[in-house]
């Protein structure tokens, strides 16, 4: 039986492999996309074999959870029949949707598994409610939105578009730098082909300047000595600003990671899991309890409404106005932008937002085009041990993306490798209260007495805890003075019940450059 649609905020997780979506599933996704052996745009990840969804799918609806499969390569005309066989036997495995970016694919969806639902992905490039509207009028219950677009590009499109009709917005990871993730770059270059999940990430390489005549000599394009990368985008981080999106009408956060380890799901999902539920509360949607008290709802001003477009517009459709018109902050008189006087501090008078022309006071029609604004609400105020989780895994610098025009997504032009402060140091396999409390752990990294560890519990703020000064045993119950071998069983007291699969991390002691 599959699971109903979500009538609040749905947090999306990545999984690359079964692990990865009962991980997802144990640390309170809503909801998990992952992709099969054929036909995804993830080919690293090992994916999920047919008998892997029937598993899945079993697993999350047991536990309130849905689970949605990646079809969303473009495919050539001799992979057509392939990807309808592959549909055909897609639809009996449980799963609840289908992600699609092929409008042709789509429609065989609908033919083959018509009880799927059908999300459009990112690589379709939905920028306005007119696609998302056609979408829907061909049978989608779900756009996922470019990535492209600004808060205000978000609410305009919820505004105006029905309200069953999901909106997907991704909220963590890795920024593509190519238009909605449609790219040639590792094609041309590596002959591995991003649009059928086998992306290089030239983009993110070292490179630097050869003069013709002096072959040999390297110079750098920008600050550093060896070179420069030249569209290394930076990793996306919306945990802080979940209330502006929800209220934009964003129906479900999308964190971004199919290739990522366990732990990197188990962390951001409880992460994003736990803002959303504050949001709830704070929001007075819910107790903290869990029980519903309002039917939620966004805060997005409809043209339905009485009062829409009644001047209730916010700060940051007004700085996206002003950087297209060339003024450099709110404040600043249009007057002066044109003058020779210096520009204040603040927003580039040459700064233009994500909008198109046709959005500005100029250029619309006579009628004229108003902006859905959203009705105003006190920012949700998340714990800062919760605000501090997105730095425990590796990441490169943080960006908002482009939801707020006035701090869009910038390159790394220093590296490009991950940054990492904190490591797995072990994973829960058991915990007994004999002896006052025992967990037994498989190794991952070195633990000794004295060193402070954290559990990563679902639902909650994670554990901290200091090894104690003996105790520790291995597989046999002999005592050792530390956890040295990784990939060993060992055991060491801890008072604290803590769940199975937990993983146990530690900070480092020198900050490495790292992925998971």
């Amino acid at each position: 039986m599959r699971i109903p649609t979500r009538k609040k905020p749905e947090v999306l997780s990545p999984a690359g492999n079964l692990r990865g979506l009962k991980t997802a599933v144990d640390y309170g996704a809503d909801a998990v996309y992952c992709g099969g052996k054929a036909f995804g745009m993830r080919s690293a990840p090992k994916n999920l074999s047919l008998e892997d969804f029937e598993e899945g799918s079993r697993y999350a609806h047991e536990r309130g959870a849905r689970v949605y499969v990646t079809c969303n390569v473009l495919p050539r005309n001799n992979e057509i029949e392939a990807m309808r066989e592959y549909i055909g036997q897609l639809k009996d495995t449980g799963v609840d949707a289908l992600i699609v970016s092929d409008i042709g694919v789509m429609m065989m969806a609908r033919q083959v598994a018509p009880n799927l639902e059908l999300h459009v992905s990112t690589q379709a490039g939905v920028t306005n409610y007119q696609a998302a509207n056609a979408f829907y009028e061909l049978g989608a219950r779900r756009v996922v939105l470019a990535r492209e677009m600004d808060l205000q590009a978000v609410r305009d499109i919820r505004a105006n578009i029905p309200d069953d009709l999901d909106i997907e917005c991704f909220v963590h990871g890795a920024m593509c730098m190519a238009f909605s993730g449609r790219c040639l770059f590792s094609n041309y270059l590596t002959g591995r082909d991003g649009n059928h999940g086998e992306c290089a990430q030239p983009c993110r390489w070292k490179y630097s300047i050869v003069e013709e005549k002096r072959p040999g000599q390297y110079f750098p394009i920008e600050q550093t000595e060896n070179g420069a990368y030249l569209f290394n985008s930076q990793d996306m981080n919306m945990l802080g600003h979940l209330d502006d999106l929800i209220d934009s009408g964003a129906t479900s956060l999308k964190i971004e990671g199919r290739a990522k380890s366990a732990y990197y799901i188990a962390a951001m999902t409880n992460a994003y899991k736990t803002a959303v539920n504050e949001y709830m509360i704070q929001r007075g949607f819910e107790d903290a309890d869990g029980n519903i008290l309002l039917p939620f709802h966004d805060r997005v001003i409809r043209p339905s409404d009485p009062d829409y477009g009644q001047g209730t517009e916010d700060q940051v459709m007004r700085n996206a106005d002003a950087a297209f018109a060339g003024v450099a902050d709110e404040g600043y008189d249009r007057a002066v932008a044109t003058s020779d006087a210096p520009e204040p501090d603040g927003m580039s008078s040459h700064a233009r937002s994500t909008r198109r022309k046709s959005n500005t006071a100029v250029e619309q029609i006579e009628t004229g085009w108003k902006h859905a604004a959203v009705r105003p609400a006190p920012h949700v105020e998340l714990p800062e041990w919760l605000l501090e989780e997105t730095d425990k895994v590796a990441h490169r610098d943080y960006s908002t993306g482009f939801y707020y025009p006035e701090h869009k997504v910038t390159q790394n032009t220093d590296r490009s490798a991950y940054f990492r402060s904190w490591l797995v140091v072990g994973e829960v396999l058991s915990w007994s209260a004999d002896e006052g409390g025992r967990v037994t752990l498989m190794s991952r990294n070195k633990i000794e007495p004295g060193q402070q560890v954290e559990f990563l519990l679902p639902g909650e703020r994670p554990l901290a805890y200091i090894v104690p000064e003996d105790g520790l045993r291995d597989a046999d119950g002999t005592p050792v003075p530390a956890i040295n071998n990784p990939a060993h069983v060992f055991s060491m007291p801890c008072p604290h019940q803590v769940p199975i699969n937990a993983a146990i991390r530690s900070r480092t002691k020198k900050p490495t450059l790292k992925a998971e």
